[in-house]
Formats: structure tokens, sequence, C-alpha cells
């Protein structure tokens, strides 16, 4: 450890592959092909073809158990130095994040000069397990130390041994998946299937924009035949919008459809960060730089819903930062579900939330809707859960970079009950 005055957190810049949903054009690429390959596309694009990075993190959400080394075996496949060492890291949705917001701080404190955070995730090369009985049989076998000890758990093997079990994305204290909990959110919040749509088709439009006036160009590499996200949908409608039928509330008051929450997603993205000197001497540029952050977990067995710890940790930081929540050019807000989004904004605009759970005396406020996700949102473009932070950090570096002024704010959302926040500044 050392101690010393902390240092800029510089932000030279981030790539990542094209979201694509499950099942489609990755449908054969495991997480360490997409991490590899955006690891390899970030050495190229900054010339660190065998250069010692101090550190890499990055993680998965869903994980083959031949993973355990995910990181490390990335970046042995991408170019950087063999002496480049890494770890695994994974706090759900907001687990790139998370390992950007830690290598800052190693930066910050001059324990390390530069780090690559980042995150990949799979839903079409999910590890696909049998049930704990099968197992059990197995392991006794294994165990056995002659031929009749090992053959004999075969003989209480039976047909329902076979039937696998599929990850999913289930809370385990209350049993409820993220979209039906956020459906109780939604009803709780009062959000109309018509606002949820509305959001949902900004999203879409600002995303087709960004594509089509090349804002995407330099932060979306090719990969598998792929340059673009292709959950993207252009020409879609508030018309098209409305003919979906709600999915995890089917009741006359469900408003959460396949089109206003995001699809399963596969993807990887990863962010450089460096100290200013060790980019200065690299020639490399600094387009941003991290300046606060914060994490937050809610009760949401009991007290609250299961998205809303990025209203308490935004909060928090807005205190650590001395700032108002419209002090921001930019906010990149985490589009779990378009209602996630909404509740998130109604829970600063409430008096009563912001006095009763986060202890404000005023609440925090109306953001300018038209600096919310300019350049598109998780419902349009996907999300791979582990992978949505870096896509965050990289889009919002750049839209301060070519503003050449200002801070932006990033939330994102958890499974857990848990949000990760933090803001960001031009250089």
């Amino acid at each position: 450890m050392r101690n010393q005055p902390a240092r800029r957190v510089a932000i030279v810049g981030g790539l990542r592959t094209p979201f694509c949903r499950a099942h489609s054009a990755y449908a054969e690429c495991s997480n360490q092909d997409m991490l590899s390959a955006v690891l390899a596309a970030l050495v190229v694009k900054y010339d660190l073809h065998g250069v010692k990075i101090d550190d890499v993190s990055a993680g998965a959400v869903i994980k083959h158990s031949r993973d355990y080394n995910l990181t490390r075996e990335s970046v042995l496949s991408s170019g950087l130095a063999p002496e480049t060492p890494a770890f695994d890291l994974q706090r759900a949705c907001g687990t790139s994040l998370s390992t950007a917001v830690l290598l800052a701080s190693k930066i910050s404190t001059g324990l390390i000069e530069s780090g690559i955070a980042a995150g990949t995730d799979s839903i079409s090369d999910m590890p696909i397990v049998y049930p704990d009985a099968y197992r059990t049989l197995l392991m006794e076998s294994a165990r056995g130390r002659t031929l009749g000890a090992k053959l004999k758990p075969w003989l209480s093997l039976r047909p329902k041994h076979f039937k696998p079990e599929f990850p999913g994305v289930v809370e385990p204290r209350t049993k409820l998946s993220m979209g039906q909990s956020m459906e109780l959110t939604a009803q709780h919040w009062q959000l109309s299937r018509e606002e949820q749509d509305a959001l949902t088709l900004v999203s879409h439009q600002n995303a087709a924009r960004a594509y089509d006036e090349g804002f995407y160009d330099d932060l979306v590499i090719s990969f598998h035949g792929l340059s673009r996200d292709n959950n993207l949908r252009p020409d879609s409608s508030m018309e098209q919008l409305a003919k979906l039928k709600p999915v995890f509330d089917r009741g006359p008051g469900g408003t959460m459809t396949a089109g206003n929450s995001t699809p399963l997603t596969d993807g990887a993205a990863a962010v450089l960060l460096a100290s200013e000197d060790w980019a200065r001497e690299r020639g490399l540029p600094v387009l941003a730089y991290m300046t606060y952050a914060k994490v937050a977990a809610v009760d949401f067995v009991a007290k609250e819903g299961l998205l809303m710890a990025p209203a308490y940790a935004v909060s928090a930081m807005l205190d650590d930062a001395g700032l108002a929540l419209q002090d921001f050019d930019y906010y990149e807000i985490h589009e779990a579900f378009a209602a996630q989004a909404l509740a998130t904004l109604k829970a600063w605009e409430s008096e009563e939330f912001c006095r009763e759970q986060l202890g404000r005396a005023q609440p925090l406020g109306r953001i300018d809707r038209a600096k919310l996700n300019v350049k598109g949102g998780s419902v349009a473009i996907g999300h791979p859960f582990a992978a949505t932070g870096g896509r965050l950090l990289a889009t919002l570096t750049k839209l301060l970079h070519e503003k050449g002024s200002g801070r932006g704010l990033i939330s994102v959302c958890t499974a857990g009950g848990m949000g990760v926040t933090a803001i960001l500044e031009a250089a």
C-alpha cells in the first residue's frame, strides 16, 4: 500500500464488440473468445503489443467452471506482455464498472500506473449442470477404491438424473426473476405502459442515429460478421411496441414487455485507464477523468425494489462531490428495463422518497431528458450483463471528449439489490 495524495485517473478510451441477441451471431462464442477479441482490439488501437499493463480486471456473470481464470487467460491471448497480471471480479450487471472503479482507485493511490477494466457475458454459451443427486453419484464413484465400490453408485442411476438445470436470473431470496421484481416496482411508481414504450422508442432512435452519424465507428469493433448491435430496431414505433404483450405479469396490470426490457445478450467491452504520466509518456490521449464513484445496496427482500439501489448510490455520490443532480451534461443510466430508469428518475423527483429514504430536505429534482442516454440505452443496444458498464464508460468518455468540457453521470443497477455509479469529467 502507498500513502500519498490522490492522483487524477485518466480514461484513455474503450472498445466493445457489437452487442448481440443470445443464440444468434455469437452462438458458438465463449466468454473467453469475446473478451480476448476486445482486449486484442484495444492492444491494436493503443499500440500496446508486448506492453506490460500493471493490472487487468474483468468478469462474467454467467460463467463456466473452466473459466476460473478467465481474465488472465484472455490477457494471454490479447497481445499484451505475458507478464501482465489479471484477475476476475463479479458484481452482477455492475461488473465492468466495478472493475473500473477498483483499478481507478489503485491508480489514484499510486499502486499502479495503468489498468484495463472489462467485462464479458455469453448467454449462448451458458453452463448447463445436472441435478446434485447425479453429481453426488459421480463423486461417490470417483472415490471408490475398488472396482465394486466404483460401480455400486451407478446402481441408483435413474432417468431423473439426466434432467438438466439451466441457470436462471432469479433472486434466491425472493424466487422472483428480475423482470417480475421490476414489474412490482413499476406498479409501485405507477409507471404506465406508454411512458415505458416512449423511453424505449427514444433509446432505439438515439442508438440508430449514433450509428448513422459514425459515433460508434471507433468504439465498436467488427466481430463474427457484425459491426453493429443486432437488437437495434431503427424502424421501431409506438404502434409496434404497443402490440407486444406483457411478459412478466400477464394480468391486466402488466406493463413490461420484450420491447421495453433488455434482451438476453452476448458481448464484451474494455476500457483503458491510466495515470496522466503513463498516458503522456506513451503519446496516448487523455479523453476524460473518473473523479467519483459509489456503490450501494438495498433490502429488496423486505423494504425496497430490487433495482432501486442506484437512486441511493447517486445521492451519496453527489454529496461526496458537492454537486446537484442537474450539474451534468450527460446521464448514462442503464436501462435494464425502461421501467427501471423511469423509477429511478421518479424517485429523485419525489419529495417523499428523498426525505424518508435519502434523508434529504429537498428532492434531488428532475433532469433534462434530452441529456439522457443520448447515444442509445440498453433496451435498444442490449445488455451482456458484465459488459454494460464498459460500454457506458467508453460512450460517456467520448461524449465528454467531443464536447470538450463538462461532466457526466453513470448509474447501473444490479441483481442482488445493488447499484454502482460514477462521475466522469472531460479532460
